[in-house]
């Protein structure tokens, strides 16, 4: 890839990442604050400034990773987690599901969002019309990815916060348990594992699996519901 191509392509990458990261997390903030913690808006986190929300590693190293061995064709991060003190809200596990699920369902709203702009490519000029085309393409794919990824039930992710908030009790502290390892365990699945199974001759890509086939599924839907396709 030439340095033009890359740099479009980071183009038509980094701007739908960060603003499906930005308010992603903006929206956990906004929930809990309206729910009785005013922790993340005390810390100016309920903002749209990504820079308020950026990782070093989940917001700049990762997605390059992924760019690179994907050679280009997908991009994929994460921001600073918002820090939410669960004993402050009014009603602490129904809250904590309801500030989980603002996430990614943030991100669903934006895919559908970006779906719907593609209907207005047709009033733009050629060449901007096709930037515009691969920054909505990609903003649907991943605020898709973003919501799937982090429903899967495995603190900390919000799936994991989620099935903490419904559990039965004594289930729901031993899933809480894995608070600590759980990013390692995440991390392991979508970096070991794929690396071992190149080793064994096996396909052992679940992040592939498990986030990648049903955002692209979703993906799909989403373009048949706004009528795109």
């Amino acid at each position: 890839m030439n340095i033009d191509g890359l740099m479009f392509t980071v183009s038509v990458w980094a701007l739908p990442l960060l603003i499906a990261i930005t308010f992603h997390e903006a929206a956990h903030g906004f929930v809990a604050w309206r729910l009785g913690d005013d922790t993340a808006y005390r810390m100016g986190r309920v903002s749209f400034n990504p820079f308020r929300h950026v990782d070093p590693f989940g917001t700049v190293i990762l997605p390059a990773m992924m760019l690179l061995m994907s050679g280009g064709s997908m991009m994929f991060g994460f921001a600073k987690p918002v820090p939410v003190a669960f004993h402050q809200l009014r009603k602490p596990r129904r809250d904590m599901v309801l500030v989980a699920l603002a996430g990614p369902g943030t991100n669903v709203i934006l895919a559908l969002i970006s779906a719907l702009l593609m209907h207005t490519l047709s009033y733009m000029p050629g060449d901007f019309a096709e930037w515009v085309f691969y920054n909505l393409r990609n903003s649907i794919f991943l605020n898709m990815i973003l919501a799937v990824f982090n429903m899967i039930p495995m603190p900390p992710l919000d799936g994991g916060r989620v099935a903490v908030g419904v559990l039965p009790k004594p289930l729901a502290i031993r899933l809480a348990g894995l608070e600590r390892v759980g990013f390692l365990i995440i991390l392991g699945g979508i970096f070991l594992l794929p690396w071992v199974g190149g080793k064994l001759g096996l396909d052992l890509n679940i992040f592939w699996w498990l986030v990648g086939e049903p955002a692209s599924y979703l993906s799909e839907w989403i373009f048949r519901l706004t009528g795109v396709l």
